[in-house]
């Protein structure tokens, strides 16, 4: 589970934990894995983490190694659930911030769904859950790389079920709707007519919380799914219906 320290990514780990999973987080910051590791093995099963800058492409290979020999090398769910954003207009985007988000929003997930897809193939079956946003759906505004990576995201999450479905291997995307988090709490501060515009258009009248995201997670990573791939299942209070 990438990104599993906090937020949507942690409530992710902590539903898949709670339906019996054992889990590996990934994340960049040692001491928040920590807290959360050790939060969630005081709830039943193990919990383990790998510290690691998902950004630092030669550095993948090495972490994916490392959360397998930790899960006894054998992997049934992946979630890439890491994302970082920065919102700036697009005239003024720096390329070294357009970098850094494609390269953990996109470039992060390929490696590591494909490292766990040569796993899981090899195994006959598993997991891959990627985690895609709206703005897979639509571009947004003062977002340009999150927007391009997270269609991306959409995307490559078809292209790898095209080649792995028939094979065991089930790839889906959760696009969570708009959701109270550390990367959406400045709209409301730097764009407040987006953010006005959003919450009124939302069929449930309030933005969702990371634990709206367990139900869905925990259906893709087991058995109820098995002829589920390819799909990008919105969890986002009916935004996307009106």
């Amino acid at each position: 589970m990438t990104g599993g320290s906090r937020g949507l990514g942690y409530a992710m780990a902590e539903g898949l934990h709670e339906a019996g999973a054992e889990v590996a987080l990934i994340a960049s910051n040692e001491n928040n894995l920590k807290k959360a590791a050790e939060k969630l093995g005081a709830q039943g099963a193990k919990a383990h983490y790998v510290a690691a800058d998902l950004g630092q492409a030669e550095a993948l290979e090495d972490v994916y190694e490392k959360a397998l020999e930790l899960l006894g090398g054998r992997l049934d769910i992946l979630v890439n659930g890491a994302g970082v954003q920065y919102r700036c207009k697009a005239e003024n985007f720096p390329k070294d911030r357009w970098q850094a988000v494609l390269d953990i929003n996109l470039n992060a997930v390929f490696t590591l769904s494909q490292l766990a897809g040569r796993t899981m193939l090899a195994q006959g079956s598993g997991k891959i859950i990627n985690v895609a946003s709206m703005t897979s759906f639509f571009g947004s505004e003062m977002i340009p790389a999150y927007a391009a990576s997270k269609g991306g995201v959409m995307q490559l999450t078809k292209a790898l079920s095209n080649e792995w479905a028939a094979r065991g291997v089930n790839v889906n995307a959760i696009a969570p709707g708009y959701m109270a988090t550390e990367l959406t709490g400045d709209m409301k501060e730097k764009n407040p007519g987006q953010y006005e515009e959003i919450t009124n258009r939302i069929p449930a009248h309030r933005w969702g919380k990371p634990e709206d995201l367990k139900g869905t997670v925990i259906f893709l990573a087991s058995r109820a799914s098995d002829y589920v791939s390819g799909a990008i299942i919105p969890v986002d209070g009916g935004y996307l219906g009106k």
